[in-house]
Protein backbone atom coordinates (compact mmCIF):
# COMPACT_ATOMS: atom_id res chain seq x y z
CA UNK A 1 0.00 0.00 0.00
CA UNK A 2 1.38 3.38 -0.60
CA UNK A 3 -0.09 6.81 0.45
CA UNK A 4 0.07 10.48 -2.03
CA UNK A 5 -0.48 13.92 -1.35
CA UNK A 6 -0.80 16.17 -3.95
CA UNK A 7 0.26 19.97 -3.48
CA UNK A 8 -1.02 23.17 -5.95
CA UNK A 9 -0.92 20.34 -8.80
CA UNK A 10 -1.84 22.30 -11.78
CA UNK A 11 -2.15 21.47 -15.87
CA UNK A 12 -1.16 24.20 -18.29
CA UNK A 13 -0.46 23.06 -21.60
CA UNK A 14 1.23 24.38 -24.41
CA UNK A 15 -1.73 26.53 -25.94
CA UNK A 16 -2.07 27.78 -22.47
CA UNK A 17 -5.19 25.90 -21.59
CA UNK A 18 -5.30 25.59 -17.90
CA UNK A 19 -6.76 22.05 -17.69
CA UNK A 20 -6.05 21.04 -14.07
CA UNK A 21 -5.87 24.20 -11.25
CA UNK A 22 -3.91 24.40 -7.66
CA UNK A 23 -5.39 20.20 -7.13
CA UNK A 24 -4.37 19.70 -3.24
CA UNK A 25 -5.28 16.16 -2.15
CA UNK A 26 -3.91 13.63 0.81
CA UNK A 27 -4.57 10.30 0.02
CA UNK A 28 -4.38 7.80 2.40
CA UNK A 29 -3.18 4.45 2.49
CA UNK A 30 -5.97 1.62 1.17
CA UNK A 31 -8.09 4.19 0.26
CA UNK A 32 -10.81 3.67 -2.63
CA UNK A 33 -10.42 7.52 -4.23
CA UNK A 34 -12.99 8.33 -6.96
CA UNK A 35 -12.23 11.45 -9.16
CA UNK A 36 -16.02 12.21 -10.71
CA UNK A 37 -16.97 15.22 -12.86
CA UNK A 38 -18.46 16.14 -16.20
CA UNK A 39 -16.07 15.57 -19.35
CA UNK A 40 -13.11 18.18 -19.85
CA UNK A 41 -13.40 18.71 -15.89
CA UNK A 42 -9.67 17.46 -15.84
CA UNK A 43 -10.28 14.38 -13.56
CA UNK A 44 -8.50 11.88 -16.11
CA UNK A 45 -5.59 14.87 -16.96
CA UNK A 46 -5.05 14.59 -12.89
CA UNK A 47 -4.77 10.70 -13.16
CA UNK A 48 -2.38 11.25 -16.36
CA UNK A 49 -0.32 13.13 -13.84
CA UNK A 50 -0.10 11.17 -10.86
CA UNK A 51 0.52 8.16 -13.33
CA UNK A 52 3.52 10.28 -15.07
CA UNK A 53 1.86 9.75 -18.76
CA UNK A 54 1.24 13.98 -18.49
CA UNK A 55 3.60 16.11 -17.20
CA UNK A 56 2.85 18.31 -14.13
CA UNK A 57 3.19 22.30 -15.10
CA UNK A 58 3.34 23.39 -11.44
CA UNK A 59 2.77 21.76 -7.81
CA UNK A 60 4.25 18.74 -6.11
CA UNK A 61 3.82 15.27 -6.47
CA UNK A 62 4.59 12.90 -3.64
CA UNK A 63 4.13 9.29 -3.22
CA UNK A 64 4.81 7.70 0.33
CA UNK A 65 6.46 10.91 0.55
CA UNK A 66 9.07 11.09 -2.16
CA UNK A 67 8.88 14.02 -4.24
CA UNK A 68 7.75 12.04 -7.44
CA UNK A 69 7.26 14.66 -10.18
CA UNK A 70 10.49 13.39 -12.21
CA UNK A 71 10.01 9.64 -11.91
CA UNK A 72 9.35 7.63 -14.80
CA UNK A 73 5.86 5.88 -14.77
CA UNK A 74 7.59 2.32 -14.19
CA UNK A 75 9.25 4.13 -10.92
CA UNK A 76 5.94 5.13 -9.07
CA UNK A 77 5.02 1.53 -8.97
CA UNK A 78 1.35 2.11 -9.98
CA UNK A 79 -0.69 0.16 -12.34
CA UNK A 80 -3.12 1.66 -14.10
CA UNK A 81 -6.67 0.05 -16.50
CA UNK A 82 -7.36 2.41 -19.28
CA UNK A 83 -10.93 2.65 -20.94
CA UNK A 84 -9.84 0.43 -24.03
CA UNK A 85 -8.73 -2.22 -22.08
CA UNK A 86 -5.52 -2.06 -23.92
CA UNK A 87 -4.86 -5.84 -24.56
CA UNK A 88 -2.65 -7.87 -26.38
CA UNK A 89 -4.56 -9.14 -29.36
CA UNK A 90 -2.40 -11.91 -30.09
CA UNK A 91 -2.52 -13.02 -26.86
CA UNK A 92 -3.60 -15.35 -24.69
CA UNK A 93 -6.07 -14.58 -21.47
CA UNK A 94 -3.05 -16.21 -19.88
CA UNK A 95 -0.02 -14.46 -21.76
CA UNK A 96 -2.01 -11.11 -21.06
CA UNK A 97 -2.00 -11.75 -17.31
CA UNK A 98 1.58 -12.91 -17.18
CA UNK A 99 2.89 -10.20 -19.46
CA UNK A 100 4.08 -7.92 -16.87
CA UNK A 101 5.76 -10.61 -14.72
CA UNK A 102 7.77 -11.89 -17.60
CA UNK A 103 8.94 -8.45 -18.72
CA UNK A 104 10.15 -8.31 -14.62
CA UNK A 105 12.38 -11.74 -14.85
CA UNK A 106 9.79 -13.71 -12.62
CA UNK A 107 10.08 -17.60 -12.39
CA UNK A 108 8.34 -19.28 -14.73
CA UNK A 109 6.35 -21.29 -11.33
CA UNK A 110 5.95 -18.30 -9.85
CA UNK A 111 4.17 -16.82 -12.88
CA UNK A 112 2.33 -19.48 -13.03
CA UNK A 113 0.98 -19.50 -9.04
CA UNK A 114 0.05 -16.10 -9.58
CA UNK A 115 -2.11 -16.04 -12.95
CA UNK A 116 -3.82 -18.49 -11.56
CA UNK A 117 -4.57 -17.17 -8.65
CA UNK A 118 -5.79 -13.90 -10.14
CA UNK A 119 -7.66 -15.99 -12.41
CA UNK A 120 -9.55 -17.53 -10.06
CA UNK A 121 -10.34 -14.23 -7.95
CA UNK A 122 -11.84 -12.67 -11.50
CA UNK A 123 -13.40 -16.06 -12.89
CA UNK A 124 -11.65 -16.10 -15.55
CA UNK A 125 -9.94 -19.58 -15.06
CA UNK A 126 -12.05 -21.10 -17.63
CA UNK A 127 -10.93 -18.67 -20.03
CA UNK A 128 -7.18 -18.55 -19.79
CA UNK A 129 -6.53 -19.68 -23.52
CA UNK A 130 -8.94 -17.65 -25.09
CA UNK A 131 -7.87 -15.08 -27.17
CA UNK A 132 -9.08 -11.53 -26.10
CA UNK A 133 -11.21 -11.32 -29.24
CA UNK A 134 -13.55 -14.59 -27.99
CA UNK A 135 -14.32 -12.46 -24.63
CA UNK A 136 -17.04 -10.69 -23.54
CA UNK A 137 -16.85 -6.52 -23.06
CA UNK A 138 -17.21 -7.70 -19.08
CA UNK A 139 -14.41 -10.47 -19.18
CA UNK A 140 -11.97 -8.68 -21.20
CA UNK A 141 -12.06 -5.54 -18.43
CA UNK A 142 -11.78 -8.32 -16.15
CA UNK A 143 -8.28 -9.32 -17.51
CA UNK A 144 -7.25 -5.69 -17.55
CA UNK A 145 -7.77 -5.58 -14.00
CA UNK A 146 -6.17 -8.64 -13.65
CA UNK A 147 -3.12 -7.58 -15.59
CA UNK A 148 -2.98 -4.76 -13.16
CA UNK A 149 -3.73 -6.32 -9.40
CA UNK A 150 -0.70 -9.68 -10.58
CA UNK A 151 1.87 -7.03 -9.91
CA UNK A 152 0.97 -6.46 -6.91
CA UNK A 153 1.94 -2.66 -6.70
CA UNK A 154 0.63 -0.19 -4.11
CA UNK A 155 -1.31 2.26 -6.05
CA UNK A 156 -4.15 0.95 -8.78
CA UNK A 157 -5.00 3.72 -11.44
CA UNK A 158 -8.18 3.25 -13.21
CA UNK A 159 -9.77 5.55 -15.67
CA UNK A 160 -13.39 4.95 -16.42
CA UNK A 161 -12.49 1.07 -16.62
CA UNK A 162 -16.78 0.54 -17.19
CA UNK A 163 -17.85 2.73 -19.60
CA UNK A 164 -17.60 0.44 -22.55
CA UNK A 165 -19.52 -2.35 -20.76
CA UNK A 166 -23.87 -2.26 -20.68
CA UNK A 167 -25.63 -1.58 -17.60
CA UNK A 168 -25.75 -5.07 -16.23
CA UNK A 169 -21.95 -5.85 -16.86
CA UNK A 170 -21.43 -1.85 -15.11
CA UNK A 171 -23.03 -3.67 -11.91
CA UNK A 172 -21.21 -6.97 -11.94
CA UNK A 173 -17.91 -5.23 -12.27
CA UNK A 174 -18.75 -2.84 -9.96
CA UNK A 175 -19.12 -5.40 -7.06
CA UNK A 176 -15.88 -7.60 -8.59
CA UNK A 177 -13.77 -4.18 -8.23
CA UNK A 178 -15.18 -3.56 -4.62
CA UNK A 179 -14.29 -7.26 -4.09
CA UNK A 180 -10.54 -7.02 -5.68
CA UNK A 181 -9.90 -3.87 -3.72
CA UNK A 182 -10.75 -5.74 -0.42
CA UNK A 183 -8.93 -8.25 -1.51
CA UNK A 184 -6.08 -6.42 -2.20
CA UNK A 185 -5.67 -3.78 0.11
CA UNK A 186 -4.10 -1.16 -2.55
CA UNK A 187 -4.93 2.20 -2.47
CA UNK A 188 -6.81 2.80 -5.56
CA UNK A 189 -7.56 6.64 -7.59
CA UNK A 190 -10.74 5.54 -10.31
CA UNK A 191 -12.02 8.38 -12.61
CA UNK A 192 -15.72 8.18 -13.65
CA UNK A 193 -18.02 10.17 -14.81
CA UNK A 194 -21.12 8.06 -13.38
CA UNK A 195 -22.03 8.71 -9.74
CA UNK A 196 -23.04 5.72 -9.12
CA UNK A 197 -20.03 3.97 -9.31
CA UNK A 198 -18.27 7.03 -7.37
CA UNK A 199 -21.34 6.51 -4.99
CA UNK A 200 -21.41 2.74 -4.07
CA UNK A 201 -17.10 2.31 -5.01
CA UNK A 202 -15.14 5.38 -3.23
CA UNK A 203 -14.22 5.82 0.82
CA UNK A 204 -14.10 9.41 -0.60
CA UNK A 205 -15.39 11.14 -3.61
CA UNK A 206 -13.42 14.26 -5.13
CA UNK A 207 -15.89 16.48 -7.46
CA UNK A 208 -14.47 18.24 -9.97
CA UNK A 209 -15.66 21.21 -12.51
CA UNK A 210 -13.56 23.00 -14.79
CA UNK A 211 -10.28 21.81 -13.42
CA UNK A 212 -11.24 22.97 -10.18
CA UNK A 213 -11.95 20.68 -6.60
CA UNK A 214 -15.32 21.33 -5.62
CA UNK A 215 -15.70 19.45 -2.27
CA UNK A 216 -14.10 16.27 -1.24
CA UNK A 217 -15.98 13.90 1.37
CA UNK A 218 -17.60 10.91 1.83
CA UNK A 219 -20.70 9.06 -0.47
CA UNK A 220 -22.65 10.57 2.54
CA UNK A 221 -21.15 13.94 3.00
CA UNK A 222 -21.56 14.66 -0.58
CA UNK A 223 -25.39 13.85 -0.88
CA UNK A 224 -26.28 15.00 2.62
CA UNK A 225 -24.02 18.06 2.91
CA UNK A 226 -23.20 19.50 -0.30
CA UNK A 227 -21.31 22.73 -0.04
CA UNK A 228 -22.94 24.03 -3.24
CA UNK A 229 -25.05 24.49 -5.82
CA UNK A 230 -22.97 22.44 -8.36
CA UNK A 231 -22.25 19.26 -5.78
CA UNK A 232 -26.09 19.43 -4.82
CA UNK A 233 -27.08 19.05 -8.38
CA UNK A 234 -24.61 16.57 -9.36
CA UNK A 235 -24.76 14.23 -6.89
CA UNK A 236 -28.36 12.23 -6.78
CA UNK A 237 -30.80 10.50 -9.13
CA UNK A 238 -33.20 12.29 -10.24
CA UNK A 239 -30.97 15.27 -9.07
CA UNK A 240 -31.73 17.93 -6.19
CA UNK A 241 -35.05 20.28 -7.38
CA UNK A 242 -33.38 23.88 -7.10
CA UNK A 243 -36.25 26.93 -7.72
CA UNK A 244 -34.90 30.34 -7.24
CA UNK A 245 -36.45 32.99 -5.37
CA UNK A 246 -36.42 36.35 -3.21
CA UNK A 247 -35.92 36.60 0.53
CA UNK A 248 -38.56 39.32 2.05
CA UNK A 249 -39.05 39.49 5.64
CA UNK A 250 -37.16 36.60 6.30
CA UNK A 251 -39.45 34.52 3.55
CA UNK A 252 -39.66 33.07 0.13
CA UNK A 253 -42.57 32.82 -2.04
CA UNK A 254 -42.84 29.48 -4.29
CA UNK A 255 -46.40 28.63 -6.08
CA UNK A 256 -48.10 31.75 -4.37
CA UNK A 257 -46.96 29.74 -0.98
CA UNK A 258 -44.92 32.07 1.54
CA UNK A 259 -42.24 29.88 3.31
CA UNK A 260 -40.60 31.18 6.31
CA UNK A 261 -37.06 30.22 6.10
CA UNK A 262 -35.99 31.58 9.28
CA UNK A 263 -36.49 28.04 9.92
CA UNK A 264 -33.41 27.41 8.25
CA UNK A 265 -31.04 30.29 8.62
CA UNK A 266 -32.40 31.54 12.15
CA UNK A 267 -30.80 35.24 12.54
CA UNK A 268 -28.77 34.85 9.72
CA UNK A 269 -31.86 35.03 7.03
CA UNK A 270 -31.43 38.75 7.66
CA UNK A 271 -27.98 38.98 5.72
CA UNK A 272 -30.04 37.57 2.94
CA UNK A 273 -32.74 40.61 2.62
CA UNK A 274 -33.82 41.55 -0.89
CA UNK A 275 -30.99 38.72 -2.41
CA UNK A 276 -31.77 36.14 -5.03
CA UNK A 277 -31.54 32.27 -3.42
CA UNK A 278 -31.87 29.29 -4.46
CA UNK A 279 -34.40 26.84 -2.61
CA UNK A 280 -33.34 22.92 -3.07
CA UNK A 281 -35.02 19.98 -2.02
CA UNK A 282 -34.32 15.95 -3.13
CA UNK A 283 -37.05 14.44 -4.71
CA UNK A 284 -37.21 11.83 -2.29
CA UNK A 285 -37.53 14.10 0.50
CA UNK A 286 -41.52 15.05 -1.17
CA UNK A 287 -43.80 13.53 1.29
CA UNK A 288 -47.79 13.57 -0.47
CA UNK A 289 -49.63 15.13 1.96
CA UNK A 290 -49.64 18.01 5.30
CA UNK A 291 -46.51 17.76 7.66
CA UNK A 292 -45.35 19.50 10.61
CA UNK A 293 -42.31 21.11 10.80
CA UNK A 294 -42.20 20.71 6.75
CA UNK A 295 -42.62 23.16 3.97
CA UNK A 296 -45.98 22.78 2.00
CA UNK A 297 -46.60 23.15 -1.47
CA UNK A 298 -49.11 22.89 -3.75
CA UNK A 299 -48.62 21.31 -7.28
CA UNK A 300 -50.29 20.39 -10.53
CA UNK A 301 -48.75 16.58 -11.85
CA UNK A 302 -47.22 16.77 -15.42
CA UNK A 303 -45.99 13.51 -15.89
CA UNK A 304 -45.71 10.60 -13.75
CA UNK A 305 -42.94 7.39 -14.30
CA UNK A 306 -43.94 4.55 -12.41
CA UNK A 307 -40.26 2.49 -11.80
CA UNK A 308 -41.47 -0.44 -9.77
CA UNK A 309 -39.50 0.31 -6.27
CA UNK A 310 -41.10 4.33 -6.70
CA UNK A 311 -42.55 6.59 -8.88
CA UNK A 312 -41.07 9.95 -10.62
CA UNK A 313 -43.39 12.46 -10.46
CA UNK A 314 -43.04 15.65 -12.29
CA UNK A 315 -44.94 18.89 -11.43
CA UNK A 316 -45.42 22.69 -11.60
CA UNK A 317 -45.22 24.58 -8.73
CA UNK A 318 -46.82 28.04 -9.77
CA UNK A 319 -44.52 28.66 -12.93
CA UNK A 320 -41.38 26.20 -11.66
CA UNK A 321 -40.72 22.57 -12.13
CA UNK A 322 -39.46 19.84 -10.04
CA UNK A 323 -39.78 16.22 -9.34
CA UNK A 324 -41.41 14.44 -6.50
CA UNK A 325 -40.24 10.49 -5.81
CA UNK A 326 -43.06 8.57 -4.34
CA UNK A 327 -44.06 5.64 -3.18
CA UNK A 328 -45.68 3.61 -6.43
CA UNK A 329 -49.03 2.86 -4.56
CA UNK A 330 -49.43 6.76 -4.14
CA UNK A 331 -48.88 7.54 -7.40
CA UNK A 332 -51.06 10.63 -8.44
CA UNK A 333 -53.11 10.87 -11.37
CA UNK A 334 -51.54 13.31 -14.54
CA UNK A 335 -52.97 16.49 -14.32
CA UNK A 336 -54.32 16.01 -10.55
CA UNK A 337 -53.77 18.80 -8.03
CA UNK A 338 -51.79 18.20 -5.36
CA UNK A 339 -50.53 18.62 -1.94
CA UNK A 340 -46.92 17.85 -0.66
CA UNK A 341 -44.79 18.82 2.19
CA UNK A 342 -40.87 18.90 2.50
CA UNK A 343 -39.27 18.63 5.99
CA UNK A 344 -37.07 21.06 6.90
CA UNK A 345 -34.26 19.65 7.65
CA UNK A 346 -34.19 18.45 4.58
CA UNK A 347 -33.91 21.76 2.40
CA UNK A 348 -31.39 23.01 1.23
CA UNK A 349 -30.62 27.29 0.24
CA UNK A 350 -28.01 28.63 -1.71
CA UNK A 351 -27.16 32.01 -2.93
CA UNK A 352 -28.11 32.61 -6.03
CA UNK A 353 -25.06 34.69 -6.59
CA UNK A 354 -21.95 32.56 -5.30
CA UNK A 355 -23.79 29.29 -5.86
CA UNK A 356 -22.10 28.48 -1.89
CA UNK A 357 -24.87 26.97 0.57
CA UNK A 358 -26.80 29.31 2.76
CA UNK A 359 -26.27 27.93 6.72
CA UNK A 360 -27.44 29.20 10.22
CA UNK A 361 -23.89 29.97 10.00
CA UNK A 362 -21.98 33.04 9.07
CA UNK A 363 -22.27 33.22 4.68
CA UNK A 364 -20.15 30.79 2.91
CA UNK A 365 -17.49 32.86 0.35
CA UNK A 366 -17.49 31.37 -3.45
CA UNK A 367 -14.65 28.87 -3.90
CA UNK A 368 -11.90 30.67 -5.68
Amino acid sequence: MAYLTLKGINKIYPNGFHAVHDFNLEIEKGEFIVFVGSSGCGKSTTLRMIAGLEDISKGELLINGEYANDKSPRDREIAMVFQSYALYPQMSVYDNLAFGLTLQGVDDEVIDEKVKHVAGILGLTDYLDRMPRALSGGQRQRVAVGRAIIRKVGIFLMDEPLSNLDAKQRVTMRAEIAQIHRQTGATTIYVTHDQTEAMTLADRIVIMRDGRIQQVGTPYELYFKPVNLFVAGFIGEPPMNFIRCKVHNGCVEIGGKKLDITKNLGSHAKAYEGKDIQFGFRPEAAVLGEQENAYVLQANVELTEMLGDNTNVYVNIGSKNAILKVNPHDTPATDSDIVFSIPVESTYLFDAETEMVITDEEPVKAAQ
